[in-house]
């Protein structure tokens, strides 16, 4: 009987199927290591496409809210420009007042009334002055409610007075100005 001895070739075959797993471990190692490396690459690729992005909506941004400022600058400046165009208007369309205010007390003012003060502050004018009788006064009264450039007269005290050795009666009253247009286009014939 022969004797064959299998162990060498048992052995070889061992070793051969060793060194395959090996190769085929490294080969899988070097393979994962490659996903990987793509895998992390991807990613790498992606957030800095990500961040360009996000630095281009940043300097955007940045760009309009220097915008916004300048509106709102604009808007401030048109705001103010209104403002001031207001008080001209304002200015333009008082300027007369006075003038009225001053003829329109001429002709109001009855005989036997001296004019102390009179105080305008917007709308409303305070006349203080000296009056012979409180008839008189009923009659400034009257008269001022009758004329076309004032309103409301308010009638706050009336007292009597020796005045230069005079009796007279010392009153002060308060009354609002109309806002009424002058005839300016008319023509006199």
């Amino acid at each position: 009987m022969i004797r064959i001895n299998l162990l060498p070739h048992r052995e070889e075959a061992k070793k051969e199927r060793r060194q395959q797993f090996f190769v085929l471990a490294g080969l899988v190692t070097v393979l994962g290591i490659l996903i990987v490396f793509a895998g992390y690459t991807v990613i790498a690729g992606y957030i800095t496409s990500q961040e360009g992005a996000n630095d281009f909506l940043k300097k955007e941004i940045a760009v309009l809210d220097k915008e916004l400022d300048q509106i709102k600058r604009l808007k401030e400046q048109t705001q103010a420009l209104l403002a001031r165009k207001q008080v001209i208007e304002d200015l333009q369309r008082d300027r007369g007042e006075t003038v009225y205010l001053l003829s329109e007390m001429v002709k109001q003012v009855p005989e036997g009334i001296y004019l102390k003060s009179l105080k305008q502050d917007g709308l409303n004018v305070n006349i203080t002055g000296y009056a012979q009788s409180n008839a008189r006064v009923s009659a400034l009264m009257r008269n001022l409610e009758g004329s076309p450039w004032f309103l409301a007269p308010q009638l706050v005290e009336v007292k009597a007075i020796v005045l230069n050795g005079r009796r007279s009666n010392e009153f002060a009253m308060n009354v609002s100005l109309k806002r009424v247009q002058p005839d300016v286009g008319k023509v006199k014939k």
